[in-house]
């Protein structure tokens, strides 16, 4: 028991040099102040389980939060992302979906914040995607967007990421029109919930995702080992944005299958994802550059 928890500290301390941070503790936030609508009553606390592989998986989350990660202010490009770790609305999959993704993001320039979103598939749950699980993902844009002077970003420039189910619920979050409320009292709801940008990676349910040409640019990519329906669904997805002429680009991983994240050990092609997803923010100006 004592070399696993010291095997597993040290793969810790391995990714967080290897993504360029230091091993801190990030700081994490309420999405909502007081209860979250929804959840009212609700008292079961947050689980935890730890993989053989030392992954922590989330679920019975009642009290939905956002952990900051922030690039180094001298390196900051003032551009932000949201993340939605996957796991088939049923627990979220928070270090190689979730947590690597935004220490990689902010050793790259870029702040990334990891959402703990209601679930909606949960054995007994009364939440739904489109309602709960969707107001947290807006919440997490909103409460990015009213810090954005006191953590350096640049308002327009805050975008969504989701892998499998938390692609479905980035695209209902990137592709239906949302408005703030600047009358609220609550400073959060007056910002804009609407992301810049989505990043959809293997995202679940694509046939449900319909693209308008309010839709933000989307950034879409999938292993091509993938079930059939989400590597030929996002192909269909990629359609639809060009049709309507939405940006969008798309990228399919000879020999990936489902769920490769970023993981530490994995040295295939398809780790290599995020230096593209990079190279499309920089490309559609979303780093700071002239469009």
């Amino acid at each position: 028991m004592k070399f696993r928890t010291f095997s597993r500290w040290c793969l810790f301390f391995a990714l967080a040099v290897s993504c360029g941070v230091a091993a801190d503790e990030p700081h994490v936030l309420p999405l909502w102040t007081g209860v979250a609508p929804g959840s009212e009553a609700k008292m079961a606390p947050e689980k935890v389980r730890v993989t053989n592989e030392g992954e922590h998986v989330a679920s019975s989350i009642h009290q939905p939060s956002l952990t900051v990660y922030l690039p180094p202010v001298a390196e900051a490009t003032g551009a932000a992302v949201v993340i939605l770790p996957g796991g088939g609305h049923r627990e979220l999959w928070m270090d190689h979906e979730g947590y690597n993704v935004g220490r990689w993001l902010a050793a790259h320039g870029i702040a990334g914040f990891v959402v703990k979103y209601r679930l909606a598939r949960e054995e007994a749950s009364t939440y739904k995607v489109d309602q709960e699980s969707l107001a947290d993902a807006h919440r997490a844009i909103q409460l990015v967007r009213s810090r954005a002077a006191e953590w350096k970003l640049d308002p327009a420039r805050v975008g969504i990421i989701g892998f499998s189910a938390g692609g479905e619920l980035a695209a209902l979050a990137g592709m239906n029109s949302a408005a703030g409320k600047p009358d609220s009292a609550d400073p959060v709801e007056q910002q804009n919930p609407r992301p810049a940008f989505q990043a959809l990676i293997y995202p679940g349910n694509t046939r449900a995702m319909k693209v308008t040409k309010d839709s933000a640019p989307a950034f879409l990519l999938c292993g091509y080992d993938d079930r059939r329906d989400i590597s030929e669904g996002i192909a269909r997805l990629y359609l639809q944005f060009r049709e309507l002429d939405v940006p969008a680009e798309l990228h399919v991983y000879t020999g990936a299958a489902h769920g490769f994240g970023v993981r530490p050990r994995n040295l295939s092609p398809s780790s290599k994802w995020p230096e593209r997803f990079r190279e499309w923010l920089d490309d559609r100006g979303f780093l700071g550059n002239e469009r």
